[in-house]
């Protein structure tokens, strides 16, 4: 398996990249195609060593979704990194993920021996006729007729002897008080009570880290160890020295900064870990149907008890172990219990179900028999509940962003080291009087170890500001609170890096039903033969054989119910949206439910299948005669129909109306109308195969020589905002694609109605086309067609696998919405995999990075200006502290080469390091998204993430901050409002001033980083409370630092001048942020431009050489 960034390098040719990867490169696809008819080999050459650079830098992985383990490592090696376990605390922990697929495969295989052994064991009892005796006989356990130990045994070991003892399933009905058909009673007392005796069905998870683990994670970092050894040494040696009443103060000023750091930087973590523990606490938490008291009704998982009867359809997950109660053509695959791909058919001879197992096909009834930590699945989680974390790409590349930059300081580092020492040693270096601090033979030992160690304790500063160990844990601040708000705007994100790719969708490629429509059908037309009824739920214009026989389709070929409660209320229908509609238009016409199911028996189910787009049942009337019913898809239904039944109640030949039934299906259509045809035909009761399971189990229903009986048009109305939604979508650059199980005809007034398709557009090939005819074309012809395509109607989960796969290639960024278990293959294929919460089934789930929770195509546009946030914040965060960066390594480093000594110390540098790092990201990271994101094309995956519009406004602000806070460090002395005191406190004056001035430098800039491309920096900043309190909390801090705290941070008090002074300083970036805007600014990234004009010269000095 490769990762989605390497597919798009090795398996796609240069040629065949979207316009959007060819920006990357900065070539465009004329030149790519001129450069091809020309042959011109530096190009080529050029290309190539695009092509090398993106598959030697270990930090390009465009999507972390199913990337390689090998290049998940490689980027790990390849990071410069200070404290390894707070850098990588958010992404998958290598380690864990293994062992954890060990422990998981270690229990499968002990549960799996064991149940091979007690299969043996029974099987030899069988042989030499010693069966019973070692199966112990049910104990009575309070009200219940069986004890826990017992029940999760037998389900357990699939102990069918045991089964056998206790009398069956009906057997256990009785012993642990419940009913098959109607479930427990649903009082709150007994649900209690069952909870006391067998458990609830949750299992024990590990807590999460505490708040002093965080502490201590906090403190791993290598710069800020040094600085404590270094601070340790200097108060020993300044008590020694000074005394403790004054010589504490150098070295416990810097412990103490160092301790604030570790404090707000765990409290930071801590809060976001907290996040995280909420957000995986309702990704377990499904929802799901159970019958109690005779009426179907959704519950969490975890509420689920012993004694209750769960319907089970193609999708779900098995909630607890259990007895197959009855059902169709019931697999299950328990791959997630066994390890192996096996679909396993589950029937009264096989009726043991696990916990975990998804339903691979059929439907049944499940009676629940043990829950939580009871089942096999249910120890499997608690042993292995522990999350191991997931990176997405944008962390990755912020790793490799955080390792030049950290390079680069620690280069600057060792660099201001070497010439310190050597200023010191040599005799340059003067104190705040000018006297030279190191003399030869003069200097004692503990002085010049004190002064070696603040010019250590500097250099390490130095680290900590430059090494922005923060930056990519910024991603998962941001990420962290977008995921917090999107829960707010129904998007429960499965898949951290989802959020942020979501931002580069280029294509969402849409479901209709639920998504695009209210999911809210009802039957508005119906044809009886070719009758219109009218209304629709009108048997008086039927025959009353006619009637009878639509009554007994609609009621028997379903799998939704009718419960009509004792009072005479009226009646609850469940089930999917189209079998909800059908089933209120049979209660309409009078259908009494459960009475026409009981006097059928159910020979055969053929459950609706999405490629036939039809469902069938063989039931036996009282009478025994036999009727095949058939219903699905109109026009599919209608092609096997040789017959009619028309309104007289006479049969008729259809072949000369064929016409007729078609236009009524267009006509349907037409109205956004989803049209659904029943048919049935008579058969022989002879030709029935044997009445034993296994023979009818194999049995395939005839579905041809059918007699149409009705065919009806559904109405699923369109959301309203839906079209605005469209609307937004086109603006920002996202194409929307609808793609649809229904027929061309509805799919093409439903796209309209939503405005995907706009009025008056050619709606001819490709632009609506059928899912069989895009499937007939070759891998290359559907690449060609797939980005003309808007609308694909009759459509296959295959095809839209092969439409999500075309586009791929083609360069898009796919997001793609399901809801089906068949869905699943193009949600996990999709760059965004968008399941539904409402209608989607849990394998659907499993296999999405993001789920909808109301179904709703708002939501999904949503889910796209949060990821084009993430991105955003983040560049802001970037900016910001590139900003800071530049301005204190290009201060400290001319000051300490030129004049020995440094303006901003090691407590003052680190106080920046918490504004910049901490405080920065969290104002920054935290700021909600706006419309104008959704104004923008989308960002491209390989984009820099440092734009050429970030630099301009970095180095013009850098570039103020040096230049006037060096002028202040090298002309303070003719300031008359820095001449006070004598020269030691003139000197201090100078360096509280620069610091002052530089730290509200920041805060000023920090409003300019919120909007790097608009000139009014303040829109929406009252919005921001976070934002608001922090800059408060800064300002305060600052104010308390200089006035009171002068000791610890050597500084002293400015007087007001001096404040209005580094305020004005300050306040000058605003009106400098805005001039900077007009400067223009190439549109091929600066990055880009050196990497290119690097590769020309390797390549001509190679061509020359």
């Amino acid at each position: 398996m490769t990762s989605d960034g390497q597919k798009e390098l090795t398996s796609s040719p240069p040629e065949e990249k979207s316009d959007l990867e060819a920006g990357t490169n900065g070539v465009t696809v004329e030149q790519r195609e001129y450069n091809n008819n020309n042959n011109n080999n530096n190009r080529d050459h050029e290309e190539d060593e695009d092509e090398e650079e993106y598959e030697d830098d270990p930090f390009d992985i465009a999507n972390t979704k199913n990337a390689p383990v090998e290049s998940l490592k490689r980027w790990r090696q390849a990071a410069l990194v200070l404290n390894a376990s707070r850098r990588f605390r958010y992404t998958l922990d290598l380690k864990k993920d293994d062992e954890r697929e060990q422990r998981r495969r270690m229990i499968r295989a002990h549960a799996q021996v064991v149940r091979a052994a007690m299969l043996f064991k029974l099987a030899g009892e069988r042989d030499i006729g010693v069966l019973g005796p070692s199966i112990s006989l049910p104990r009575a356990t309070g009200d219940f007729g069986i004890g826990v130990e017992q029940l999760t045994a037998m389900t357990r070991d699939n102990n069918s002897t045991a089964l056998e003892q206790y009398g069956g399933v009906k057997g256990l009905e009785a012993m642990i008080s419940t009913n098959l058909e109607t479930g427990v009673p649903g009082e709150e007392g007994d649900i209690a009570k069952r909870r006391d005796t067998f458990g609830s069905n949750t299992y024990p998870t590990k807590k999460g880290k505490s708040f002093l683990s965080f502490l201590w994670e906090s403190w791993q970092d290598l710069t800020l160890i040094i600085l404590i050894i270094a601070a340790i040494v200097s108060l020993v040696l300044g008590i020694k020295t000074e005394g403790l009443q004054e010589g504490w103060y150098d070295g416990g000023s810097i412990v103490f900064a160092v301790l604030l750091v570790i404090l707000v930087t765990a409290i930071s973590d801590y809060r976001q870990s907290l996040q995280f523990q909420n957000l995986n606490e309702e990704k377990r938490n499904i929802q799901l149907e159970v019958i109690r008291g005779g009426r179907r009704e959704k519950i969490s998982i975890y509420d689920i008890v012993v004694g209750d009867v769960v319907p089970l359809k193609i999708g779900d997950q098995v909630p607890a172990d259990g007895l197959f109660v009855s059902g169709h053509a019931l697999s299950i695959d328990e791959s997630s219990m066994t390890g192996e791909s096996k679909i396993v058919h589950k029937d009264k001879k096989s009726p043991f179900l696990l916990a975990g197992c998804k339903v691979a096909d059929g439907f049944g009834i499940m009676l629940v028999t043990s829950v939580g930590i009871n089942t096999e699945w249910g120890l499997l989680m608690a042993s292995i509940s522990e999350d191991t974390g997931e990176e997405t790409p944008l962390q990755v590349r912020l790793n490799g962003v955080a390792t030049f930059i950290g390079i680069v300081g620690l280069t600057v580092a060792i660099a201001v080291l070497a010439v310190l020492l050597l200023r010191y040693f040599t005799g340059h270096t003067k104190n705040a009087e000018g006297v030279v601090e190191f003399v030869r033979g003069k200097t004692s030992i503990s002085e010049a170890i004190d002064g070696v160690i603040e010019i250590f304790t500097i250099a390490v500063t130095i680290v900590v500001v430059a090494v922005p160990e923060g930056l990519p844990l910024a991603v998962t601040l941001t990420l962290a609170y977008s995921m917090r708000k999107m829960m707010a705007d129904k998007a429960l994100v499965r898949r951290l890096s989802a959020c942020e790719t979501m931002g580069s969708a280029t294509t969402i490629c849409s479901d209709k039903t639920g998504t695009l429509t209210l999911n809210q059908m009802t039957v508005v037309d119906a044809y009886a033969g070719k009758k219109k009824l009218s209304p629709p739920g009108d048997t008086s214009q039927m025959t009353a054989e006619h009637s009878t026989l639509v009554i007994e389709g609609v009621a028997v070929n379903t799998t939704g119910s009718v419960f009509v409660p004792k009072n005479g209320g009226e009646a609850e229908v469940s089930g999917s949206p189209t079998e909800k509609a059908i089933l209120s238009w049979g209660v309409q016409l009078g259908m009494k439910f459960e009475t026409v199911r009981s006097e059928a028996i159910t020979l055969h189910v053929s459950p609706f299948n999405s490629e036939k787009k039809r469902g069938g049942v063989a039931l036996q009337l009282a009478n025994s005669d036999v009727h095949i019913h058939w219903k699905g898809a109109a026009e599919m239904v209608l092609a096997s129909c040789t017959q009619f039944l028309d309104i007289d109640g006479s049969v008729k030949s259809i072949e000369d109306e064929k016409a007729y039934f078609r236009g009524v299906i267009d006509d349907m259509a037409a109205k956004s109308l989803r049209c659904v045809a029943l048919a049935y035909k008579p058969y022989n009761r002879n030709d029935v195969p044997n009445t034993n399971e296994e023979a009818l189990a194999e049995w395939v229903l005839p579905e041809d020589n059918l007699i149409l009986i009705a065919i009806v048009g559904i109405k699923d109305p369109c959301r309203p905002g839906v079209d605005e939604a469209v609307r937004l979508c086109a603006a920002a650059g996202v194409k929307v694609r609808m793609v649809t199980g229904d027929n061309i005809q509805t799919a093409r007034a439903i796209a309209t109605e939503c405005g995907i398709l706009a009025p008056g557009v050619d709606t001819s090939e490709p632009t609506v086309i059928e899912g069989k005819t895009f499937r007939a074309l070759s891998e290359q012809e559907r690449e060609e067609v797939a980005k003309k395509i808007t609308v694909m109607g009759r459509s296959s989960p295959n095809d839209k696998l092969l439409l999500v796969q075309a586009l791929r290639k083609a360069g898009e960024v796919v997001a793609v919405t399901g809801d089906g278990t068949n869905d699943a293959p193009a949600l996990h294929e999709a760059d965004i995999g968008l399941s539904m919460g409402i209608s989607g089934t849990e394998v659907a789930k499993e296999s999405s990075d993001i789920i909808i929770l109301d179904d709703n195509f708002a939501s999904v546009v949503k889910v796209v200006r949060w990821g084009r946030s993430v991105y955003a914040n983040i560049q802001k965060f970037i900016q910001f502290q590139l900003t800071v960066n530049v301005a204190a390594l290009i201060i400290n480093v001319v000051a300490a080469v030129s004049s020995g000594s440094i303006p901003l110390n090691a407590v003052q540098l680190l106080w920046v390091n918490l504004i910049m790092d901490t405080l920065g990201a969290l104002a920054l990271a935290t700021e909600p998204p706006t419309n104008q994101l959704m104004r923008r094309a989308p960002v491209g995956r390989r984009e820099p993430l440092v734009t050429n519009i970030m630099w301009r406004n970095l180095i013009v602000q850098a570039l103020y901050q040096v230049t006037v806070l060096l002028l202040f460090n090298f002309g303070g002395s003719s300031f008359s409002l820095l001449q006070e005191g004598n020269l030691e406190h003139q000197n201090k004056l100078k360096n509280t001033l620069i610091f002052n001035a530089f730290v509200i430098c920041q805060i000023f800039n920090e409003f300019n980083a919120r909007k790097p491309e608009e000139f009014n920096v303040f829109k929406g900043v009252t919005q921001n409370k976070l934002f608001m309190g922090i800059i408060a909390v800064t300002v305060v801090l600052q104010i308390v630092i200089i006035e009171f705290l002068g000791k610890f941070t050597s500084t002293v008090k400015l007087n007001w001048q001096l404040w209005l002074l580094s305020i004005a300083i300050g306040l000058f970036s605003w009106p400098l942020a805005i001039a900077g805007k007009f400067i223009p600014v190439p549109k091929t990234p600066l990055s880009k431009m050196l990497k290119k004009s690097f590769q020309r010269c390797r390549f001509s000095r190679s061509h020359n050489a």
